[in-house]
């Protein structure tokens, strides 16, 4: 179940992916969609459940609220989605989605190969449909989850599937939004080859230095603009770090001089969250103002400062940012997680594939990850 329970989702003309509202379904985007698959949107959308009205919900202790995060791009694999498929609400997902997008994501989830959906177009589409399909499994094996929500996040492009849950961006535009963001981010990593690796250090480490170090080595090999910078705080010692190739080429062979003690290279084919993306973000952006941001119904946190959004138009703001900021995830963590002594912990559920940001809260709040669940893909 995508979006909220907690209130009755908006009517504006738009595709809105709250799950319960045959009415909010109605209201496509598509003003021209094909002819031969018309009857068929129209019967799938129509298949929602119905609200639950906020005000007649009774106040729900803080243990039993929950928090739902959103995995990004790098956790996607061959085979992701198959065991959702048995899910109903799951498959009509990967139908609408095929059937906005004009081409089988499914089959390249299912069936790959693993270069074709490691492509920054097909992975990111793939790891936002995969993880709103993980929903519907949660809603068929614990309802009261969903309905008792409070907070999301996502980890880069989750955030944007986490606007989604929350009601914030309908889900066929979510959809075209993240063509876009990753076509052109794709784009941009074919003009300057760019990677990303986990550094695991420690307090004798100057990450800072090691990162200009290599930034200086790549300029004197000739280089043009070279950059090399943390993309992702993950949690105490451990970061992302991202740049040209050749930076990250040094790094790993420098690593034991650095001080740094491990490096793993991620599944992903550019340095994002640099600026080695600044050519993306006027796509982006351009494509953001096409499309009717509306409020967030529950709390939905920045990966620009790690603090929730305001409002649509805050959104609107920060959403363009996230492309060449790095991904404050730990401080995320920590503003979401932040309890006065004696109160409990929600209940948080990651939803997608990969079990990558529940292990990254054991280690920022390890008692906050004991009422953690997987939901994967």
């Amino acid at each position: 179940m995508l979006g909220r329970l907690l209130r009755k989702p908006r009517i504006s003309g738009n595709l809105s992916w709250s799950r319960w509202s045959s009415d909010a379904a109605k209201a496509t985007t598509e003003t021209a969609p094909l002819v031969e698959n018309a009857d068929k949107r129209q019967q799938l959308l129509n298949e929602l459940a119905e609200p639950l009205d906020q005000k007649t919900r009774p106040a729900i202790d803080p243990k039993e609220t929950t928090i739902v995060l959103f995995p990004g791009q790098g956790t996607q694999y061959v085979g992701m989605g198959k065991e959702l498929l048995r899910f109903p609400g799951a498959r009509r997902i990967f139908e609408l989605a095929n059937d906005v997008l004009r081409y089988d994501l499914l089959k390249i989830c299912l069936e790959g190969p693993r270069e074709k959906l490691n492509r920054t177009e097909h992975a990111q589409l793939a790891v936002m449909v995969s993880s709103l399909a993980a929903l519907e499994q949660l809603r068929e094996e614990r309802p009261n989850a969903i309905e008792t929500s409070v907070a999301a996040a996502g980890f880069s492009l989750g955030e944007i599937t986490a606007l989604v849950y929350a009601d914030a961006i309908p889900f066929d535009k979510a959809l075209r939004l993240v063509q876009v963001r990753a076509t052109a981010m794709q784009a941009a990593c074919d003009r300057a080859a760019g990677a990303m690796s986990m550094a695991i250090y420690g307090p004798d480490t100057n990450l800072g230095e090691a990162c200009s170090r290599a930034q200086q080595w790549c300029l004197d090999k000739g280089v043009e603009s070279p950059y090399c910078g943390i993309a992702n705080y993950m949690y105490p010692h451990c970061k992302v770090i991202a740049g040209n190739v050749e930076a990250i080429e040094f790094l790993e062979k420098n690593a034991k001089a650095l001080k740094i003690r491990r490096m793993k290279r991620l599944a992903v084919s550019g340095a994002f969250h640099t600026p080695l993306m600044e050519s993306a973000v006027q796509p982006f952006t351009q494509a953001l103002k096409s499309i009717p941001i509306q409020d967030p119904v529950i709390r939905v946190y920045s990966n620009v400062d790690g603090k929730p959004y305001r409002h649509a138009k805050h959104i609107a703001q920060q959403l363009p940012k996230q492309i060449v900021r790095p991904v404050k995830w730990e401080q995320t963590l920590h503003e979401m997680y932040e309890r006065k002594q004696g109160v409990d912990f929600p209940r948080t559920f990651e939803c997608g594939p990969g079990k990558g940001l529940i292990q990254v809260l054991e280690k920022v709040n390890a008692k906050a990850s004991q009422t953690s669940f997987n939901v994967t893909a």
